[in-house]
């Protein structure tokens, strides 16, 4: 997942491949809680890891049920229906975790504890008076700690002997089906007689409570129900223990990909996504997205547990549709529509206001960035497409939504190949930690951008550029680390830096298993990261990089480290040889008295003796040899921005080179 402060997206040209999904959200925490309030113990396969679901974990745990992690799966001893304390009163923070906060208030309205609840702030702003009406109805005890009709919320046990269970509970259906979902999954817990549930106005979302219903049946629960407006839960109804219970992968994480199949051409002689994990008879509603995409062109084969899509009509075709059947996949269609031949209109989508933000606003804000004309109104968003010199480069703001964030990286395969930069992309962990890492493995850019950081031995290049690249969400390349992993896979080898054994050492260099795996240089799985930082190793690498054959057995390992989203490379000819075409290249410089010095502290503090005079001596000898040698010298490229950072701290010399890349990006500061 990317921690960073935003993610550049560069022109994205094709994409082709397999993608396997993380489970729903929408099933694995209906899960978790239906395991939590069963009786036996439910082993659940392929459940989803993200911010939602450790927010429902960390609750369950608090109440008591026993949790035990078990390989791919998850081992939940459920609490019988019974809280098994109900002492001092128990805060629960449950972030913005809608899919927790809604069942648990009705869950733990009928388990006869004192309880605290709430949030993010975005989470202490999104209605849920619905539900708590719905539940003092039927007797319940909750009081609002903050504004009335919302989050944070006290909740008082009460005996089910006075709960009023005769009279049909009547909640709205028009503001989230989840207050539904919530009192379908709570209120089995006191059903001594049936338990009747009338819903008032029209039932938006409906695809979810399909879900629930069905999940319910899996944990012994058969609710019948009128159409879509009563529900009766059967007296006597307890939940049970499925025993083992399978996670389907995310229809709504499917529809970017789903998408995507539809947008890009393909890449390396292949065409079309595969997407594993969900298939068309999937139980979840988004599915229906597939609907859609067929609509605006796309072509689409599926299977009972995967789905492959390709390109077909091109430019997309414009849409009109009703999407209160897939208010969360919908949002993709409203980026797909930048690619239509004309404007598509999404409507009965209200629910999109009292989401994690309000999402009609949000889209239609980060639309207008892109160049696009949008009209909004109270429950439909009408997007007109782009032509090709319309786009913009544009700073997409996410507001903490996980589902902003994947549906606006599709504008990265914008035809004016223009980058897209994502703010605060770590919103994505709410569903899909991995979401880019997933977009990128089947993603091709017209050009991967890279920084070049080249520089005499210990200017402290190493420290800047992985940095740099920690701060961006780039890749890392120490190029001297390459040879001097050379030069110590030489020496274990017994050969030596020659002419003679030059064609062994290349062999052995063209094969190097190595990784950077946190800040650590793993060679076919050891970790040689102190072994190849003394001053011997050092020397190995200078005499191995003057071996034509081993710089060119190491050229092409180098080059392969320029992946999606980009690359911090450090060395000595990064700018020069590796990478001539960098977005940006850093010259760093220090004086020969201020590396030594440099150099000294960092021996001296790992109990190696020497002295600067000799550490000086060394370095001047090696930076002459560096930049005399015959092949790839060490020297600036010519459209190299110089850093001398004798007297400037490393922070100082990252925020310069931050700015610097800045310059040469299309957006404005983020």
């Amino acid at each position: 997942m990317f921690s960073t402060a935003f993610l550049d997206l560069p022109p994205l040209v094709g994409a082709a491949g397999t993608v396997r999904l993380p489970g729903s959200k929408s099933i694995s925490n209906r899960v978790l809680l239906l395991a939590a309030l069963a009786s036996g113990t439910t082993t659940i396969h392929d459940l989803l890891d993200s911010d939602d679901t450790r927010v429902m974990l960390d609750a369950l745990r608090a109440l008591g049920c026993g949790i035990q992690p078990s390989g791919s799966t998850l081992q939940i001893t459920g609490l019988g229906g019974q809280l098994k304390s109900s002492g001092a009163l128990l805060p629960l923070f449950l972030g913005n975790a809608g899919t927790a906060m809604r069942p648990l208030t009705a869950a733990l309205s009928l388990l006869g504890g004192d309880f605290e609840l709430s949030g993010v702030p975005r989470m202490h702003e999104r209605p849920i008076g619905d539900l708590v009406d719905a539940l003092t109805q039927l007797g319940c005890n909750i009081d609002y700690l903050g504004n009335p009709g919302y989050p944070p919320l006290r909740i008082h046990p009460v005996d089910h002997e006075d709960l009023a269970l005769h009279a049909p509970i009547r909640v709205r259906g028009d503001v989230s089906s989840q207050f539904l979902t919530a009192l379908l999954l709570a209120l089995p817990l006191a059903a001594r007689n049936d338990i009747v549930i009338e819903v008032v106005g029209e039932l938006i979302s409906k695809p979810y409570i399909e879900i629930t219903l069905n999940l319910l049946a899996r944990f012994g629960i058969t609710v019948r129900r009128d159409g879509w407006e009563r529900f009766t839960i059967p007296a006597g109804s307890s939940y049970s223990s499925p025993g083992d219970i399978h996670v389907e992968a995310d229809a709504s994480s499917a529809s970017y990909f789903i998408a995507l199949g539809a947008i890009a051409t393909g890449v390396s002689g292949k065409t079309g996504i595969r997407i594993e994990g969900v298939g068309a008879d999937s139980i979840q509603g988004d599915i229906r997205f597939i609907d859609a995409a067929r609509q605006m062109g796309a072509e689409v084969d599926s299977g009972p547990n995967w789905l492959e899509v390709r390109r077909g009509a091109w430019p997309l075709k414009a849409i009109d549709l009703d999407a209160n059947h897939i208010p969360d996949a919908a949002m993709t269609l409203a980026v797909m529509a930048l690619y239509a031949d004309g404007p598509s209109t999404l409507r009965n989508i209200a629910s999109w206001r009292v989401k994690e933000t309000d999402r009609i606003d949000a889209m239609a804000n980060e639309l207008r960035k892109l160049g696009a004309t949008v009209e909004a109104g109270p429950d439909f968003i009408r997007v007109h497409p782009l032509a090709q010199a319309g786009w913009q480069a544009a700073s997409i703001r996410t507001y903490d939504d996980h589902r902003v964030a994947m549906c606006f990286s599709l504008a990265a395969f914008n035809p004016a190949s223009v980058p897209v930069r994502i703010l605060e992309p770590h919103c994505v962990a709410k569903t899909f930690p991995d979401y880019f890492e997933t977009l990128f493995s089947v993603a091709e850019a017209a050009e991967v951008p890279v920084i070049c950081i080249d520089g005499p031995t210990a200017s402290g290049k190493g420290t800047l550029a992985a940095e740099v690249a920690r701060l961006l969400g780039y890749h890392y390349l120490d190029s001297g680390s390459l040879y001097r992993v050379t030069g110590l896979a030489m020496r274990r080898a017994g050969l030596s830096a020659d002419a003679q054994h030059e064609a062994q050492i290349a062999a052995l260099a063209a094969a190097l298993p190595l990784q950077f795996t946190e800040g650590k240089v793993m060679l076919d799985g050891e970790d040689v990261s102190d072994e190849i930082r003394t001053e011997a190793a050092g020397m190995d690498a200078s005499r191995v990089s003057t071996l034509p054959a081993v710089r060119e057995a190491l050229l092409a390992l180098q080059q392969r480290f320029r992946q999606l989203p980009g690359l911090v490379a450090d060395g000595r000819d990064m700018g020069t040889v590796i990478f001539p075409d960098a977005s940006l290249k850093v010259f760093l410089t220090a004086s020969a008295a201020q590396r030594a010095e440099r150099r000294h502290k960092q021996l001296i503090s790992k109990g190696i003796s020497t002295t600067l005079d000799s550490l000086r001596s060394d370095l001047e000898a090696r930076d002459a040899r560096d930049s005399s040698r015959s092949v790839a010298p060490l020297k600036p490229a010519q459209d190299a921005r110089h850093l001398d950072n004798s007297q400037l701290s490393i922070e100082k010399s990252i925020d310069t080179v931050l700015d610097w890349w800045q310059q040469v990006q299309p957006f404005e500061s983020a």
